[in-house]
């Protein structure tokens, strides 16, 4: 008996261990994570001259907003926020559309070739993105959207990894579900906007972030194609502020940096607890 005990409090003793360990190394990754965002929102509180004092200046004494004013002071950044909101929230509602309808399709219906299409549709994942942009301008070139918003916004209405994602959504749901709604006479369009959809946010709300996400901090495409000042991204704002002052004011940038990352934790904060959930059950079934 004070042999069973012995072992239990031994292998007691491993596991708070191994917890004990796990929440350290967690907490280490989660203070170097957090420490670029620290150093960039405390820089941007910063003088210009303080900025640039060796050794640095961990926290200013007085807080200096002189790096917030002259962003939009010499360039329209609100203008460049409404922009980017516009596009990322356009293609991230669009996409959701469009790649719920594919992914529905390659879920539920039965066509003949359904597997070897959606495997082919797959493989176009494989080519870089680099690749398609001289095809993709020449196309919005002729449909005459160059220099526009909607430039921005067509070529990203439709995604493979989204459609991937919710179609692996989409067969954890029952069939079950829809066999009885087929029964009530519900069709393919009913069955999709009343039952799948609605027990797909996770997967829709996971989807959404990363939409919103790789739309928002989107550089090299608006840089070719934009070439109006008031038209210009996030991103692209960012650099100009850079470029066109002959020298980097460093608390401006990071200002402008702070600016433009707040709406992306924003979006995360308010999907965040599907996110999880998404990920892990988009992966279940394939």
């Amino acid at each position: 008996m004070q042999q069973q005990r012995q072992v239990l409090w031994q292998g007691g003793a491993a596991s708070r261990y191994r917890l004990g360990l796990a929440t350290g190394m967690l907490m280490i990754l989660g203070v170097l994570m957090a420490f670029p965002f620290f150093w960039m929102l405390r820089t941007s509180l910063l003088t210009e001259t303080d900025a640039a004092v060796f050794p640095p200046i961990w926290l200013p004494t007085y807080l200096e907003l002189d790096g917030y004013l002259g962003v939009f002071t010499v360039q329209p950044f609100g203008r460049y926020i409404l922009n980017s909101a516009f596009v990322a929230v356009t293609v991230m509602v669009s996409q959701l559309v469009t790649a719920s309808l594919g992914a529905y399709a390659f879920a539920r219906l039965q066509f003949p070739g359904r597997d070897k299409l959606f495997l082919l549709y797959l493989a176009t994942m494989l080519i870089p993105a680099e690749v398609t942009i001289v095809p993709t301008f020449v196309l919005v070139s002729r449909f005459q959207m160059v220099d526009s918003l909607a430039g921005l916004i067509v070529p990203g209405l439709f995604s493979v990894f989204t459609t991937f994602l919710l179609r692996q959504f989409f067969l954890t749901i029952p069939y079950e579900l829809e066999d009885a709604a087929k029964i009530d006479g519900a069709g393919y369009v009913r069955r999709y906007a009343q039952i799948v959809m609605p027990l797909s946010q996770p997967a829709l709300a996971t989807a959404a972030i990363f939409i919103f996400i790789g739309t928002w901090r989107s550089f090299l495409w608006p840089l070719i194609i934009i070439r109006t000042r008031e038209l210009r991204t996030v991103p692209i704002g960012l650099a100009a502020i850079q470029q066109e002052q002959g020298h980097t004011d460093i608390p401006q940038l990071m200002a402008g940096s702070v600016m433009a990352i707040v709406p992306v934790i924003a979006v995360f904060l308010v999907l965040q607890r599907y996110y999880i959930e998404g990920v892990a059950m988009s992966g279940l079934k394939g």
